[in-house]
């Protein structure tokens, strides 16, 4: 039986030490590369490259030939979240218990590291020699469409336009699924892509994944309702402030923890009896059902 505390430190220390090592040893103006650098050490759970870590290892191939792609994830991940907290997103004055990046730098570095993160992320899967050109030319596409018009940005987009009106279930769920659950699917699948899954695989792991993004949010919209503050490291409470549909909002407190049940679950028996070695995928699910932050 393999320790998931022990995974997740092991790999968050090698995705740390790449992150930081990426944009280092770039030529990047001082302050530019400054404010990148304050925003990836800003810590956090990792979720979506120990994901990619976990389902490599599920497929029994050695985790670290997705560090290039997990530290490319991170970084759009942390872009996004720069951007998220700007007075013209979300206006959140911390992020995982530090002042936001904007607050630092001033909004204008902000805006240009995220956009320094995104496009850094691309260069970064483009020059992973560990896979074939075929493998990263997929690979890039994939997270072109998971991260931008189609996928999370446009996401952001619906998030926007639905706040101050009340949206039907599927809408929020449609929302979502571009929003938080396209960058959690592309860690899964890229993992798969990578490690060569045969369909039957690969399918099992999309469901997997598309219902761990579902939870990741309901998960989300929870803490945000009965979440310790000083735990999360952000204001709790935004989504009433803000007038946004939320899971609890729309299915009750009690009927969204259900709903959560339910993905999680479904999430897990996808993975039953597929030949995998999914021990730590299984206990990342539960991680995302029961996590406090």
């Amino acid at each position: 039986m393999q320790d998931l505390t022990l995974f997740l430190a092991h790999y968050k220390k090698v995705l740390d030490e790449s992150l930081y090592k990426e944009i280092k040893k770039r030529n990047i103006e001082p302050k530019l590369k400054e404010s990148m650098l304050y925003s990836v050490q800003a810590g956090g759970k990792r979720i979506r490259p120990m994901l990619v870590f976990a389902t490599l290892q599920a497929l029994n191939k050695d985790p670290m030939i997705g560090l290039k792609t997990a530290t490319a994830l991170e970084m759009i991940h942390t872009y996004s979240l720069i951007h998220d907290d700007l007075p013209a997103m979300d206006d959140d004055d911390y992020r995982r218990g530090k002042k936001t990046n904007h607050k630092v730098f001033g909004d204008a570095t902000a805006i240009l590291a995220g956009d320094a993160l995104l496009t850094l992320a691309f260069s970064i899967v483009a020059e992973d020699e560990n896979l074939s050109f075929e493998t990263r030319i997929a690979l890039i596409n994939q997270i072109s469409y998971s991260s931008g018009a189609e996928g999370m940005v446009g996401g952001q987009q619906a998030d926007i336009e639905a706040e101050n009106k009340q949206v039907t279930l599927e809408e929020l769920s449609s929302i979502h699924a571009r929003k938080t659950g396209e960058l959690l699917i592309f860690a899964v699948t890229s993992a798969a892509k990578i490690a060569e899954a045969n369909s039957e695989q690969t399918k099992r792991l999309r469901i997997f994944a598309e219902n761990i993004g579902v939870g990741f949010q309901i998960s989300d919209d929870i803490l945000d309702v009965i979440g310790d503050e000083t735990k999360m490291g952000k204001k709790t409470g935004v989504d009433v402030f803000m007038n946004k549909s939320t899971y609890p909002g729309l299915l009750t407190l009690d009927g969204a923890k259900r709903a959560l049940n339910e993905h999680v679950s479904i999430a897990k028996s996808a993975l039953s009896g597929h030949d995998l070695d999914d021990e730590i995928l299984l206990k990342l699910a539960d991680l995302i059902a029961l996590r406090e932050n």
